[in-house]
């Protein structure tokens, strides 16, 4: 089996970040990385999206070319899903909606933890569309850039542990969802600074892509 996760925007270290992250979740495949040199190095807010969804898309075949037997979209606001999935002739999962399909398996009402109020518009429209909004308990921004975010610095965890329990206490959430890719090599250290469930939407796309595969289910059915 062999996931292919194409990261939109052109930040190599992410790339790096969210394919080590999915191999730690599902050891027993092959995972590789493609990365958007075509696209923003970050991908906050909707026209950073727009702006990646033409080299993402041209990635598709350079996936398939490898061996892929299904491709994830490695960012939240599961960039160019619907036009990838389209075009891919293979499954294609992004990993906001694999976050959201872990929490409704795992029943628990969640909060979404972002990097900037910009982002929260496209997440809540994904929402929507996709039908968990009454599973969302809120949608926070963290006030961090995705960049800083990958970084990883110590005020970074402390910042969005922070607003993880804020999540907790102040809306309710029985889980926090962890709304951005450059937050996924982060999970170990957040756990450790709280005691609310996380889901990171790389390993939960890694596990349900695995699941998919193993279904031999189709993108054409």
């Amino acid at each position: 089996m062999k996931l292919v996760y194409i990261n939109p925007n052109s930040t190599v270290s992410m790339t790096e970040g969210i394919v080590a992250s999915a191999r730690a979740a599902l050891p027993g495949a092959e995972i590789a990385g493609l990365t958007n040199a075509r696209g923003p190095a970050a991908i906050q807010g909707k026209a950073d999206g727009e702006a990646s969804v033409p080299g993402l898309l041209k990635l598709l075949p350079v996936a398939r070319a490898q061996g892929a037997d299904a491709i994830v979209i490695a960012c939240f606001d599961d960039t160019g899903l619907a036009e990838a999935r389209a075009q891919a002739g293979c499954p294609v999962l992004g990993i906001g909606q694999a976050s959201y399909v872990m929490a409704q398996l795992l029943g628990l009402r969640f909060s979404v933890i972002t990097s900037l109020p910009v982002s929260i518009p496209v997440i809540e429209e994904n929402l929507r569309d996709q039908g968990y909004t009454a599973l969302c308990a809120s949608v926070r921004a963290s006030g961090l850039p995705v960049l800083t975010i990958d970084e990883g610095a110590p005020g970074t965890i402390d910042r969005i542990a922070a607003e993880i329990d804020a999540a907790a206490r102040e809306d309710a959430a029985a889980c926090a969802i962890l709304g951005c890719a450059g937050m996924a090599p982060l999970k170990a250290r957040l756990s450790a600074r709280t005691g609310v469930p996380l889901i990171d939407g790389v390993a939960a796309s890694a596990c349900l892509a695995g699941a998919v595969v193993a279904s031999g289910a189709s993108a054409t059915g």
